[in-house]
C-alpha cells in the first residue's frame, strides 16, 4: 500500500499530512512529539488530501466545527476507544482526563487515557486539544502547549 503526504499551511504552522489516498492516518505539526518517521517509499501528492486541506482552510477560519474527512489511525484497541471518545468532544469545549476516563465507562484509567490522549496520531481532526487537566490547566499536547492554545482560543472564538 502507498504511503502519501502532503503539507498544508496553517497559522500554527506547516501540518503534515499522511494518508494512504482513501483515508487521513496522520496529521503532525513541526517537532510533533510521537511523530513516525515516513517510510521511503512515501510519495508527495496534494490531491490525495484536497478533503482534508479544505476542511482544515475551514476550520481555522472559523467556518468548520467538526471534521467528516477518513480516518485510519493505527492503535491498540483501548487507544482507539479514546480517540473515538475526543470525536464527542463539543466544539468549543473541554473534558479533563477524568472526564473522559470516565466517558468511556473506565474512570480509573486516567493515566491510561492520558497516554492514548497523547498517542493520538491524527490530532486537530480528532481533537486531544480539548482535553485539559482537572483544574483546567494547560497540559501536555504532542504539538505544543501554545498551539493547544492557539486552538482552544480559535474554538472559543478569541481568535478572529
Amino acid at each position: 500500500m502507498t504511503t502519501y503526504t502532503a503539507t498544508v499551511s496553517s497559522p500554527i504552522g506547516d501540518i503534515a499530512l499522511v494518508g494512504d489516498g482513501e483515508a487521513l492516518s496522520g496529521l503532525y505539526m513541526p517537532q510533533h512529539r510521537h511523530r513516525p518517521p515516513l517510510p521511503d517509499s512515501a510519495v508527495r501528492d496534494n490531491a490525495a488530501f484536497d478533503a482534508a486541506r479544505e476542511q482544515l482552510g475551514a476550520y481555522f477560519a472559523g467556518e468548520r466545527t467538526a471534521f467528516d474527512v477518513p480516518v485510519a489511525a493505527t492503535g491498540t484497541a483501548f487507544q482507539q476507544e479514546v480517540w473515538r471518545a475526543l470525536t464527542e468532544i463539543p466544539y468549543g469545549r473541554t473534558w479533563s482526563y477524568g472526564e473522559l476516563a470516565q466517558h468511556i465507562g473506565k474512570p480509573a484509567a486516567v493515566r491510561a487515557v492520558g497516554l492514548a490522549n497523547g498517542r493520538n496520531p491524527v490530532s486537530i481532526v480528532v481533537p486531544c486539544h480539548r482535553v485539559v487537566g482537572a483544574d483546567g490547566s494547560l497540559t501536555g499536547y504532542g504539538g505544543g502547549i501554545e498551539r493547544k492554545r492557539f486552538l482552544l482560543d480559535l474554538e472559543r472564538g478569541a481568535i478572529a
